[in-house]
C-alpha cells in the first residue's frame, strides 16, 4: 500500500505539473454547459427542467478529456513496463491512477458544479443531491475510464476510440445520476436512485482495475 501511495503522489506531482489539463477540463465544463441556454433560450422554467441532465452530460464529456493520457505518457517514455514489473500488483498501480485522475478531473467538476446549479436556476432542495450524485457518479466516470484509456493504448486516434468505447458505459451513471435530482425536484424519493448509484461505484472499484491491467499486459506484449 505504502508503494501504491508514493504512485499516486508521483501521479498528483505530475498533473499539478501540468495544471493546464485540469483548468481545460474545468473550463470546457463550465463554458459547454453556459451554451445551452443561448441554444435553447433564457426561459428559467425550460433551464430549471434540463439544467440537471445538462450538467451531468458535460461532466460526462469533460471527465472524458484527460481519459486518454491516463496512460499513455507512461507507455511512451516506457515506465509502464516497469510498473509492471514491479512487485507492487499492476491492479494497484491502475487504482493508484484512476484516484489520481479523479481528483485532478472529477473533484474539480464537483468544485464548480454549484455554479451551473445557480445559472441553470436548480430549486435550493436539488443542490445537495446534485453535489451527492458527482460525488458518488464521478469516481465511477474514471474507473470505467480506464477501461477504455487501456485497451485504446497506442492506437492511432485513441481518444475518439476512448469515446466509442465509455460513452455506452456512462449512460447508467447518467441515467441514475439525473433520476436522482429530478426525484429530489419533484419531491419523489432520492434514495433508490443514489444506491443503485453506490453499487455501480461498489462493483467497479474491483472489476475496472482489474480489466485495465489486464489490458496493459495484452498492450505491453
Amino acid at each position: 500500500m505504502n508503494a501504491a501511495f508514493v504512485i499516486l503522489r508521483r501521479e498528483l506531482h505530475l498533473a499539478l505539473r501540468g495544471s493546464g489539463d485540469s483548468a481545460t477540463t474545468v473550463l470546457f465544463f463550465i463554458l459547454a454547459a453556459i451554451l445551452f441556454p443561448f441554444g435553447v433560450g433564457p426561459e428559467a422554467s425550460i433551464l430549471a427542467r434540463i439544467g440537471a441532465g445538462v450538467i451531468w452530460v458535460v461532466a460526462l464529456l469533460a471527465a472524458m478529456l484527460s481519459l486518454e493520457r491516463m496512460f499513455l505518457t507512461d507507455y511512451e517514455d516506457g515506465s509502464l513496463e516497469l510498473l509492471t514489473l514491479a512487485p507492487l500488483p499492476l491492479e494497484l498501480v491502475v487504482l493508484a491512477k484512476i484516484a489520481a485522475h479523479w481528483i485532478t478531473t472529477g473533484l474539480p467538476l464537483i468544485v464548480a458544479t454549484p455554479l451551473l446549479a445557480i445559472l441553470f436556476g436548480l430549486p435550493p432542495q436539488a443542490f445537495p443531491i446534485l453535489l451527492l450524485t458527482m460525488l458518488i457518479g464521478t469516481p465511477t466516470l474514471s474507473l470505467l475510464g480506464c477501461i477504455g484509456a487501456a485497451l485504446t493504448l497506442g492506437a492511432r486516434r485513441g481518444g475518439v476510440l476512448i469515446a466509442l468505447l465509455v460513452l455506452p458505459l456512462y449512460i447508467p451513471v447518467l441515467i441514475f445520476g439525473v433520476g436522482a435530482i429530478d426525484a429530489a425536484v419533484t419531491g419523489l424519493p432520492v434514495r433508490p436512485h443514489l444506491l443503485i448509484l453506490a453499487s455501480l461505484l461498489v462493483v467497479a472499484l474491483p472489476l475496472c482495475p482489474w480489466a485495465a491491467a489486464a489490458a496493459l499486459r495484452q498492450a505491453l506484449d
